[in-house]
């Protein structure tokens, strides 16, 4: 077997998502080769070399990769395909993006957002907004995957793969980039952080995150929202941590002001702890909660503050 990890970078770092997809990659078993396109990438090629199990890196540097256009991408992936019998990528926002085009013009199925791997053609995925857990068997040629990284731990910095050009193929015309805008903040990103604090609909209102930020700065953490909170605008939507938002699984998470639905859940459950606080005593975010504080927020957050 030989599995391609396509890698997710900003043309400048390697994400470290990408090291838990590698370790998603050496359970299935076979050489892996690590695919980097993008723009100005040389640096990016060499981390990819040091991951632990990596083989090879193939690695193509050119203007129409600069953005991750999801049609050049999967041009690319899909004229280095051939001999792959796995192809991996993270299930963020860019790898749903062309991940799903790759599957097409293969015609095979797409897997998507794996958390275990039973065997070279058996995984897990989550459905039902996490309620159930799927075991899915695939007699694809080929296996296209997308790779819950929250699921798998990151593999270390031991390797020394070889690094190959890979030539680029034409630009597909399609699409083409117009501007982005990029949020701001000294504190560590939200899906990456080994601690996040996140507030409910319970806080109120926006002003009142204030209370959160002070908490998070004291423990260097990131500062997440459930979905009824950026619902009602309390905070942006680059916040969001649930099923339709971002996927965390932090050494600490802190919740404070959530009830706990079940679309909030999917995305936080695999925190290795989890901390509530909720004045209502039945509130579901207790039931997986490793410890719990019944109390009012508003006199909860400043304590805690004042003891750290």
């Amino acid at each position: 077997m030989s599995i391609l990890v396509i890698a997710e970078h900003n043309n400048s770092e390697l994400a470290p998502v990408t090291a838990s997809v590698v370790a998603a990659a050496a359970q299935i078993g076979g050489e892996i080769t690590v695919l980097i396109a993008g723009k100005n990438t040389a640096s990016v090629a060499e981390s990819a070399a040091k991951l632990t199990g990596v083989n090879k890196v193939l690695h193509c540097s050119a203007d129409q990769y600069e953005h991750a256009l999801a049609e050049n991408v999967a041009a690319l992936v899909v004229s280095a395909a051939s001999g792959y019998t796995h192809i991996l990528a993270a299930a963020t926002t860019s790898g749903k993006n062309f991940m799903p085009r790759v599957a097409a013009i293969l015609d095979v199925e797409q897997i998507s957002e794996i958390i275990s791997v039973e065997s070279a053609d058996t995984f897990k995925r989550p459905i039902y907004a996490g309620n159930a857990i799927a075991t899915v068997q695939s007699n694809d040629s080929v296996k296209v995957l997308t790779v819950r990284g929250t699921s798998f731990d990151a593999v270390g910095n031991e390797g020394s793969a070889t690094i190959e050009e890979l030539a680029s193929v034409a630009d597909a015309g399609v699409s083409q980039f117009i501007s982005e805008e990029l949020a701001v903040s000294d504190r560590p990103e939200l899906t990456s952080a080994g601690i996040v604090v996140s507030g409910g609909r319970g806080m109120q209102n926006g002003d009142n995150f204030e209370l959160l930020y002070k908490v998070a700065d004291k423990l260097g953490a990131a500062v997440g929202a459930s979905r009824a909170a950026v619902d009602e605008g309390f905070v942006p939507n680059d916040m969001q941590v649930g099923q339709t938002g971002k996927i965390v699984a932090p050494e600490l998470y802190i919740a404070v002001g959530i009830s706990g639905q079940i679309q909030h859940l999917a995305g936080m459950k695999d925190s290795k702890v989890i901390v509530a606080i909720n004045k209502d005593e039945e509130a579901p975010i207790f039931q997986v909660a490793d410890y719990g504080l019944v109390a009012d927020l508003f006199d909860a957050l400043p304590e805690l503050e004042a003891a750290l």
